[in-house]
């Protein structure tokens, strides 16, 4: 089931009518306080959500929804005619695992969608040490010199296809499908914003996250 939030009746109707023809179970809401009424009776597989609503808007929603532990492992797409390159970090920072600008393409829109629905797995029991660097992807811990570090999901994500791939290179594209399930609609900066703010929380261990020019990006081994 995928909850759609959206005051734009033409909008809401058009996605909901789309998904339903497409063998998706879908259902809108016109505002959060029926969204939390829609929320009792169950836990949807995806949630959208418009930022500019009545009321509690979307990234309130969104913040709601990642500190319940009930939900936080919900896939959020943000749709919003918001499009500056800061509103779409800062919505993906919070939390949210896409973005989509109005107007928008229903082909584009479904297939961003479908990559949500198939990316859930779950995590590897893998610890790794580097550098002064301690991740464990089970327990979504990340330490530098013994000092916890907070990560968004999408930074954690990041961090820990690297350590996976230890000494070899990992493109953009390769990021951006494994992290966000696409690579083909996204813009070309969104990774290189994730793998900055990256650096800057992992402090002494910034370093370990090589950039391999017109690539990508490694931690450890040869070039």
């Amino acid at each position: 089931m995928i909850y759609f939030v959206e005051d734009d009746n033409n909008i809401r109707q058009l996605v909901i009518y789309t998904f339903q023809k497409s063998d998706l179970a879908a259902q809108g809401f016109v505002s959060a306080d029926d969204f939390w009424a829609g929320m009792k009776n169950g836990k949807p597989d995806l949630v959208m959500l418009d930022i500019m609503l009545p009321g509690e808007g979307g990234l309130e929603i969104l913040e709601r929804l990642r500190s319940d532990a009930a939900t936080s492992d919900i896939p959020i797409m943000m749709i919003t005619a918001k499009s500056s390159e800061y509103d779409k970090v800062i919505a993906l920072d919070m939390g949210a695992d896409d973005y989509v600008t109005k107007p928008f393409g229903m082909m584009e829109l479904m297939a961003r969608v479908r990559a949500l629905l198939r990316r859930k797995k779950k995590p590897e029991i893998t610890e790794y040490n580097i550098g002064g660097l301690y991740v464990c992807t089970e327990r979504h811990v990340v330490t530098v010199g013994g000092e916890g570090v907070t990560l968004t999901l999408k930074e954690f994500e990041i961090l820990s296809i690297l350590l996976k791939n230890q000494g070899r290179v990992v493109t953009r594209e390769a990021l951006l499908d494994a992290v966000w399930g696409y690579a083909a609609f996204s813009e070309n900066r969104t990774v290189d914003v994730h793998i900055s703010t990256l650096r800057q929380k992992l402090g002494q261990a910034g370093h370990l996250v090589e950039t391999v020019r017109g690539i990508g990006y490694k931690i450890g081994g040869k070039q």
